[in-house]
This record gives C-alpha cells, sequence and structure tokens, in this order.
C-alpha cells in the first residue's frame, strides 16, 4: 500500500512532465508511422527519390563499368558514417553533463521562463535525450551496413552481354534499389531523431516549450517531406511522373 501511495505521489508531482513526454512520443512515433504509411500513397521525398533510385539501378544494369555507381554509394556512406561519429561524441556529451548536474541545473534556472527542476528530474529527462541519440545511433550503423550490401548486390550485378531475360535483369535492379531506399530511409530516422532532440532540450527550460517544439518538429519535417520545394523539383521529371505505382505495391519500395 505504501508502494501505491509513493508511485501515485510520483505521478502527481510530476504530471506536467508525464504529459509532456507522452506527448512527445505521441509525436515522434506518429510521425513516423504516418509518413511510412502515406509513403505508399502520397508523393513525398522517400517515395520518389526510390523511383530514382530504381532508375539508376536500371541504367546500372546496362553498364559495363560501375565504379561509378559503387563510387555513388561510397559518398553515400561517407555521410552516413559522419552522423554514426558524430552521435557517439553526442552520447559522451550527455553523460558528462549528467556527472555535473547541479551546474547545469543553476545554468538553466537563469532563463527568465525555466521551471525548477530536482536533480532526479534533470537526470530523467538526459536520459531520454540520451535514449534518443542511442537510437538514432543503431539507425545510423544500420544504415551503413544496408549501403555496404546494396555495395555487393552492385557488384554482383549481371553485365550487359550475359543472357538473363528482361524480367531477371529488372528484378535484380529492384532489389538493388530497394535495398539503397532501406538504407536511405533508416538514416533518414536518424536524422530525425536530431530534429527531435532539439525539443527535447526544450524539455530542459520548460515542459510546456517541449510540448511545442515537439509539435513545430512534425511541423517542419511534414513540410520538407510531402510540400517541400525540393519534392516540386524532384517530381519535375515527366518521366518519374509516368512511372506505374505498382512498385510500391509489390513491395519496391
Amino acid at each position: 500500500m505504501d508502494q501505491l501511495l509513493v508511485v501515485w505521489q510520483f505521478l502527481l508531482d510530476n504530471r506536467l512532465n508525464l504529459l509532456a513526454l507522452a506527448w512527445f512520443l505521441i509525436c515522434f512515433k506518429g510521425y513516423m508511422y504516418y509518413a511510412r504509411v502515406q509513403s505508399y500513397v502520397t508523393p513525398c521525398l522517400a517515395s520518389v527519390l526510390h523511383m530514382y533510385r530504381t532508375e539508376w539501378m536500371r541504367r546500372m544494369m546496362t553498364r559495363d563499368n560501375r565504379i561509378a555507381d559503387t563510387t555513388a554509394i561510397a559518398n553515400l556512406e561517407r555521410s552516413v558514417s559522419f552522423f554514426a561519429s558524430t552521435t557517439i561524441l553526442v552520447m559522451a556529451g550527455i553523460l558528462t553533463v549528467m556527472s555535473s548536474t547541479e551546474q547545469a541545473i543553476n545554468l538553466i534556472e537563469d532563463i527568465p521562463f525555466a521551471l525548477a527542476a530536482t536533480k532526479q528530474e534533470w537526470e530523467l529527462k538526459l536520459l531520454v535525450m540520451l535514449m534518443l541519440f542511442v537510437f538514432a545511433f543503431f539507425k545510423f550503423t544500420w544504415s551503413l551496413r544496408q549501403y555496404g550490401f546494396a555495395s555487393v548486390m552492385v557488384g554482383s550485378a549481371p553485365l550487359p552481354t550475359e543472357e538473363l531475360s528482361e524480367r531477371e535483369r529488372e528484378a535484380h535492379a529492384a532489389r538493388v534499389a530497394k535495398m539503397t531506399s532501406m538504407a536511405a530511409n533508416s538514416f533518414n530516422l536518424g536524422l530525425r531523431s536530431y530534429y527531435f532532440s532539439i525539443a527535447v532540450l526544450g524539455w530542459l527550460v520548460n515542459p510546456w516549450l517541449f510540448m511545442i517544439l515537439s509539435a513545430v518538429v512534425v511541423l517542419v519535417l511534414y513540410r520538407r517531406e510531402f510540400s517541400s520545394s525540393t519534392l516540386k523539383t524532384l517530381m519535375m521529371s515527366s518521366e518519374l511522373n509516368n512511372i506505374n505505382l505498382r512498385e510500391k505495391d509489390n513491395g519496391t519500395l
């Protein structure tokens, strides 16, 4: 009974922080689910770029020399590797801040609209941020491996001189395109974690600011992925606009 009272008192004392955390999780997981589902029915960066990758791999199949293709994949790997290395440094910085919580609390308290927080609350907030970057690290490293798999698949692609049916060549191109899209999607999930970490920074100041920033991050991500000028530019290709969307129904995206 005493334990239940302690838990109940904890919930009452931290109801605003718990509400803010719940809203953050709704924004974080909800947008990821929404973006994944909508990518199959609505033009977005993920779906349009997958079409470009499919065209890329179709043209790769017609070339004897695939050095340019493997170099392009290697350049993509370097970008992912940079973020993976940076994420380790960020996690080390968060652990450093957790060891000097009192100094950090005193620094934040000077902000006019900052709410006072206990040491335990601060450590919990920093732990949430740490978990967010751990998630990003796993996504970045998985993206690296997937790009490595794509390099192997490009190397194993049949040459134009080999006697294969058009259906077999198309199937191999679709598989490589799907692998590169999976790697890009993993990288994108890691980047989204960086965006949402900015919202968590607001939690250190004020839970209401945390909730507002979480919603702002969702809005920014939506505009960039579903209604940005970059997306409109990518969709200018009439050839890609005429590609049948049944590729996504077949699971190629």
